[in-house]
């Protein structure tokens, strides 16, 4: 039988973005503030997935061997480390997110059957690496507050309340919204880079963050004047706000996660959208009931 298996480590490291081959006000323009000297750290979690089949005793691999093949090959050796110099491959490729996971990950795979190696730089970033050469996917994580009422405008009290329950409730209710933006693409050999981390963030702020933050979305977004603002309906339009301004970032949107409550997330994969896609009308959600 095959297992996925997961080990958890941590290490606490600094790094500096900067390319010797540029001035000073070309590193700055290119990385900001993570350019200043002497660097930056961070408190990275890491989470080390291997596949297999079961033993006779019931186990993929040994813990104990994993734990030391992970302290062995990587934190012992990152663990208070400033990685610009640790690693000869970080002097060719800077230590973003995503490089260092497909580092670790080279480091680990004579020694482990890796399926998966994830990187938290800290819990609002982190980078996912599956082995395929440059490729790799970068999360960003921010949040919001809004408000929304579940209920089909030209449906009666009854039929709301018959469908969505307490979230028909006239006066609407609130939540504090968490969003991850999954992002995918292959590293720059230089930068090691996937996508212009800065750029991400402020599109996400622009297009998400900021226009949803403290709104009502029946009455202040014209979007969901006709389509219920379930957290389904949501997480497809933000993904319909963001997919193609990714695209022009040069990376690919992948994944949106709407968090509406620590009981209650929706996924939206990007490549399942057709650019045509159309949430449904109020008028079918009455009409499929």
């Amino acid at each position: 039988m095959d297992c996925i298996i997961n080990r958890r480590a941590q290490f606490s490291a600094s790094h500096r973005y900067w390319l010797p081959e540029l001035s000073e006000a070309e590193n700055f323009k290119q990385f900001g503030a993570c350019a200043k000297a002497p660097g930056h750290g961070h408190n990275y979690v890491l989470y080390v997935s291997m596949a297999g089949q079961l033993d006779e005793y019931g186990m993929v691999l040994n813990l104990s061997d994993i734990k030391h093949d992970i302290k062995r090959e990587v934190t012992s050796q990152l663990d208070f480390s400033f990685l610009n110099e640790v690693w000869e491959e970080f002097q060719e490729t800077l230590p973003t997110t995503e490089n260092v996971a497909r580092v670790i990950w080279n480091r680990l795979a004579a020694h482990l059957p890796l399926v998966q190696i994830q990187l938290f730089e800290h819990p609002d970033l982190w980078a996912d690496y599956f082995g395929n050469g440059d490729e790799a996917y970068l999360t960003t994580r921010t949040h919001f507050s809004a408000a929304h009422r579940l209920a089909i405008p030209d449906a009666s009290d009854e039929e709301n309340y018959a469908i969505y329950g307490k979230c028909a409730h006239p006066y609407g209710h609130g939540h504090n919204y968490h969003i991850e933006v999954t992002v995918k693409g292959e590293m720059d050999r230089r930068t090691g880079m996937l996508v212009d981390l800065g750029q991400l963030m402020q599109l996400i702020e622009d297009r998400v963050a900021e226009p949803f933050d403290h709104t009502f979305l029946n009455l202040d977004v014209p979007h969901f004047e006709t389509v219920v603002p379930t957290n389904e309906n949501f997480a497809l339009h933000i993904c319909e706000l963001l997919k193609n301004p990714v695209c022009d970032l040069g990376a690919q949107l992948y994944k949106i996660k709407l968090i509406e409550s620590p009981g209650n997330a929706c996924e939206v994969y990007a490549s399942d959208m057709e650019d045509d896609v159309k949430a449904p009308s109020d008028r079918d959600l009455v009409s499929a009931k």
